[in-house]
C-alpha cells in the first residue's frame, strides 16, 4: 500500500493528513497558528511559526499512522493564498511578519491605482480586481516600509513568495524558490493568459523581479524533501492554493460544476474550463489548476468572514464556549426574530468589494437574546454566499444545478439547510470532509502515478447528505430583502 501525504497550511492552523490510494484518511495532525492584529486592519503571522508548526504535524501524522516516511509515495501541498512572506535568501530567515490575506494595509495604494484608472488594465491582465486582498499590495507595502528591504531586494538577496513558496523553500532547505501557478494567479502580478509574471505590472508597481519565485505547474515534480528532515526523501509532486485544491478535491472537473468552502472565509469556485471567463459582476477570474495536459480556469467569489464569525461569537462576545456549540444555540429559536448581522469586520468581499464597510448588528428588540444573534450569525454566512451565486449566475448565464460543500461550517446542518433554501439549489455534502487536503494529495498522486486519470480520482467522491430547498418563494424573498436592507446600512457609501 502506498500513501499520499497532504500538507494543508491554513489561516488558523497547520495540518498534515495521510491518505491511502482510495482517498481514505489514515492519520491527521493539526496545530493552531497564532494571528496577530497589531493595529486596525492589519493581520499578521510569524512565518517561522507557520513552518515549525507544519513540520511538527507531519512528524505527528507519520507517528500516528504508524508508517515510515519511506512509505509515503508523494507529498501534495495546499495553502492559504495571497499571504505574503519575504525572507533572506542567504539565511532563510523571514525579513518581516507574514502579511495575511485578510490584511487591509494596502488600501491607500489600491486607491491610487483606481484613481489612475488602472482597474480594467489590471483585470484584463490578472483576472483580479484592485484590492488589498492580493499579494501585490502587501509586497509593495513591505518594500516601502521595512527598513533596507528594497536595497536588499535590488541586490538579489530577498525572496518573496506565498505560503507554498515559503514551505517548499524550507522543505528543500533553500534548493527551490518556486510558486505554483494557481497561487501565482492570486498575486495580482501574473498574467492570466501567459501564466508568467507581467513585466508591465512589475514596472508599474516598482517591484524588483529578482525577488520573484519561478512559476510552476500544479502537477510538477518540484524536488525531494531535504535529507535528514523526515527520515526519508519524499518527492513533492502536487501543489494547489487551498480553494483550487478544494475544487479539485470535490472532483469538480467538468465545466459548470461548483463548490463552496466554509472555512475562515467562504469561497465559491465555478469551473469555466479552458476559457478565462471575465466577470462583469465583480467576481474574480482565477486559474483553477494547470497540469501537463490542460489549463483549467474558474470564476471565484470570495467572502472574507464565515467561520471567523463563529470565532467572534466565541472569543469576543463569549456567547458560546466552543465553535461547535453555535448550531445547538441557534436551533433553540425558530428564526432570528428580525435580527440581522452583516459581518463586514474586514470590509465586504465579492461581489461588493467595499473595504470601508463595517460590521452591523441590527433589528434587535428587548426580546433579543444570544440565540437570535447566533442564528443571525449563521444565516449571514448563507446570505453572503447567495450574493456571490447571484453574481455568478449573471456572469455565466447557466443555472447552477447543485453546490458541493466542504470546510468546517459545512458540518452545520442548520446552516446547510438554510443555504439550500436561500439559494434554491441542492447542497451536496460529501463523505470526505477533507476536500482541500485531498485535492492536493490527489494532484500529487496524479503526477507520481498513483492515479492514471481524473476519472479515477472522481470515483473517490461519495455523497454523505443532500440538503434540498424547502423554503417557499415568498419566504425566500422576504429573507433576501431583509438582508439587502441591512447590507445597504453597513456599506460605506452612506
Amino acid at each position: 500500500m502506498s500513501y499520499l501525504l497532504a500538507l494543508d497550511q491554513g489561516t488558523t492552523s497547520s495540518r498534515a493528513i495521510i491518505f491511502n490510494e482510495q482517498g481514505q484518511v489514515q492519520a491527521t495532525a493539526q496545530r493552531e497558528t497564532r494571528i496577530h492584529t497589531p493595529q486596525s486592519g492589519w493581520v499578521e503571522q510569524d512565518a517561522q511559526e507557520i513552518w515549525s508548526s507544519q513540520i511538527a504535524v507531519v512528524q505527528q501524522a507519520l507517528a500516528s499512522a504508524r508508517i515510515l516516511a519511506k512509505d509515503i509515495k508523494a507529498i501534495g501541498l495546499t495553502n492559504q493564498r495571497e499571504t505574503t512572506v519575504v525572507w533572506d535568501k542567504r539565511t532563510g530567515q523571514p525579513l518581516a511578519p507574514a502579511i495575511i490575506w485578510q490584511d487591509r494595509r494596502a488600501f491607500e495604494w489600491c486607491n491610487q491605482l483606481l484613481q489612475q484608472n488602472l482597474k480594467d488594465k489590471i483585470q484584463s491582465k490578472t483576472g483580479l480586481r484592485i484590492d488589498p486582498y492580493f499579494s501585490a499590495g502587501k509586497l509593495v507595502w513591505l518594500l516601502e516600509h521595512v527598513n533596507g528591504l528594497r536595497t536588499l531586494a535590488e541586490q538579489g538577496h530577498v525572496a518573496f513568495g506565498t505560503i507554498d513558496s515559503w514551505l517548499i523553500w524550507n522543505l528543500t532547505q533553500g534548493a527551490q524558490h518556486v510558486i505554483e501557478v494557481s497561487n501565482a494567479s492570486r498575486t495580482m502580478l501574473m498574467n492570466l493568459s501567459t501564466q508568467q509574471w507581467d513585466e508591465e505590472l512589475l514596472d508599474l508597481f516598482n517591484i524588483p523581479s529578482a525577488l520573484l519565485p519561478k512559476i510552476i505547474n500544479s502537477d510538477t515534480y518540484v524536488a525531494d524533501t531535504a535529507a535528514g528532515l523526515l527520515g526519508a526523501n519524499i518527492p513533492i509532486t502536487g501543489i494547489l492554493g487551498d480553494q483550487q485544491s478544494a475544487l479539485f478535491g470535490q472532483s469538480c472537473f467538468d465545466i459548470g460544476t461548483a463548490k463552496n468552502t466554509y472555512g475562515t472565509g467562504c469561497f465559491m469556485l465555478f469551473n469555466t474550463g479552458e476559457t478565462v471567463q471575465y466577470s462583469k459582476n465583480k467576481l474574480l477570474s482565477t486559474l483553477g489548476w494547470k497540469t501537463q495536459h490542460q489549463t483549467t480556469y474558474a470564476l471565484e467569489g470570495s467572502v472574507f468572514m464565515a467561520g471567523a464569525i463563529v470565532q467572534w461569537l466565541r472569543d469576543n462576545l463569549g456567547i458560546i464556549q466552543k465553535s461547535s456549540d453555535v448550531e445547538k444555540l441557534a436551533c433553540t429559536v425558530q428564526d432570528t426574530d428580525g435580527v440581522m448581522l452583516v459581518p463586514a469586520f474586514t470590509g465586504l468581499g465579492a461581489p461588493h468589494w467595499d473595504s470601508e464597510a463595517r460590521a452591523l448588528l441590527c433589528g434587535m428588540s428587548r426580546g433579543t437574546n444570544k440565540a437570535h444573534i447566533a442564528r443571525a450569525a449563521l444565516e449571514s454566512i448563507a446570505f453572503q454566499v447567495s450574493d456571490v451565486l447571484t453574481a455568478m449566475q449573471a456572469d455565466i448565464q447557466q443555472p447552477l444545478k447543485e453546490l458541493r460543500v466542504d470546510g468546517g461550517a459545512s458540518q452545520n446542518d442548520m446552516l446547510m439547510q438554510f443555504q439550500a433554501d436561500i439559494l434554491n439549489v441542492p447542497v451536496l455534502r460529501p463523505k470526505m470532509q477533507e476536500s482541500t487536503a485531498w485535492g492536493a494529495a490527489a494532484m500529487a498522486g496524479l503526477k507520481c502515478g498513483v492515479f492514471s486519470s481524473l476519472d479515477e480520482i472522481a470515483q473517490s467522491w461519495q455523497l454523505e447528505r443532500a440538503f434540498e430547498p424547502k423554503m417557499s418563494p415568498d419566504q425566500r424573498e422576504f429573507h433576501l430583502q431583509q438582508w439587502q436592507s441591512a447590507l445597504k446600512r453597513a456599506k460605506s457609501e452612506l
